[in-house]
């Protein structure tokens, strides 16, 4: 979006946090209220997509700590003062075209000149730096306007920004999404194996023209959570349900990977909530492979017959000496 709308748009309001909200407390808002209205999940609600683009914009700047800084000084100079537009003439949004190969979706972009209007070339113009009416030695008093008065010099395009939402597996495995400009360019982003949700990706020439060449296009992922692989950095976790005689004999059992099942062996005795570690087996980043952390889960049969009964009877009166509570009074005394 241009720059000039910012002073238009409470972007705090629109995500329903207070001025002084924190970058988790902005995230927490922004996925709350982004499950809430989006596209997948109010086909042909049209008042749900628009609340959707509103609140993928009001992320993408409040995110950017950059993008919130010189959003909260463009707010607080009011709709009086002069309006800024990025250089470079970007056009609007993006949104997904194809979105990833695993069933990406839901992406908005803006145009702004690094993030947003560059304060800097405004406060240069006035004090004779970067960003005037040009540079060099001489000119009025030695220190003046310099020899380029009237001559523009050349500036690189203005970045534009991103919010697109990727698979868990496009996450782990690397995708690519495919991105359209609101003037129809279409843009190819490679998202690199290992991504981890909230992080950036910079495509560079990406971005929008400028006489110095384009600027780029920075989009930050979002990653969906997957229903039974859970990330903690670069380690997997799952659970995996065990029998009680598994558990208590040992067995060897299947459990599944992202590259496939491989067997596991599980140790006599085992508890539930006992971990076992499948080195390698977790996301493999540019630096970094993580591991497999399986959680075994001791499931109690409910629905016995006669003989299962009388195995299990069995097996209280051999074990009626153990006592897995007899500690307990000693452990709970203050």
């Amino acid at each position: 979006m241009a720059s000039q709308d910012w002073l238009d748009k409470d972007f705090y309001a629109t995500l329903g946090v207070s001025k002084d909200a924190s970058e988790s407390d902005i995230k927490k808002a922004y996925r709350k209220l982004a499950r809430t209205h989006h596209p997948d999940q109010n086909a042909g609600n049209e008042e749900a997509s628009r609340r959707f683009k509103e609140i993928s914009e009001a992320y993408s700047v409040l995110s950017d700590p950059k993008d919130r800084q010189e959003y909260d000084a463009l707010r607080a100079m009011g709709g009086g003062g002069a309006r800024f537009t990025a250089p470079g003439g970007g056009g609007g949004g993006f949104e997904d075209v194809f979105g990833d190969m695993f069933g990406g979706g839901g992406t908005r972009f803006r145009t702004s000149q690094g993030g947003g209007p560059d304060l800097s070339d405004l406060l240069g113009a006035f004090t004779g730096g970067a960003g005037g009416f040009g540079g060099g030695a001489g000119g009025f008093g030695g220190g003046g306007f310099g020899g380029g008065f009237g001559q523009p010099q050349p500036t690189k395009g203005a970045d534009r920004t991103a919010t697109t939402t990727i698979s868990f597996r496009g996450a782990v495995q690397g995708t690519t999404v495919s991105l359209r400009a609101a003037d129809g360019e279409t843009v190819e982003v490679k998202i690199p194996a290992g991504i981890r949700d909230g992080q950036k990706v910079r495509a560079r020439g990406k971005g929008s023209p400028g006489t110095a060449g384009r600027g780029d296009l920075i989009v930050t992922v979002q990653v969906r959570e997957h229903k039974f692989f859970h990330r903690d950095g670069d380690d997997l976790r799952i659970t995996v349900p065990v029998t009680v005689a598994e558990a208590a004999l040992g067995a060897t059992v299947e459990v599944p990977t992202l590259d496939g099942s491989v067997k596991v062996k599980v140790p006599a005795g085992s508890q539930s909530g006992r971990r076992l570690r499948l080195k390698g087996r977790g996301v493999a980043s540019a630096k970094h492979t993580g591991d497999l952390i399986v959680e075994l889960q001791v499931v109690v049969p409910t629905d016995l017959d006669d003989a299962a009964r009388a195995a299990v009877q069995a097996l209280a009166e051999a074990t009626a000496g153990s006592d897995p509570r007899k500690d307990l009074a000693r452990r709970a005394q203050w």
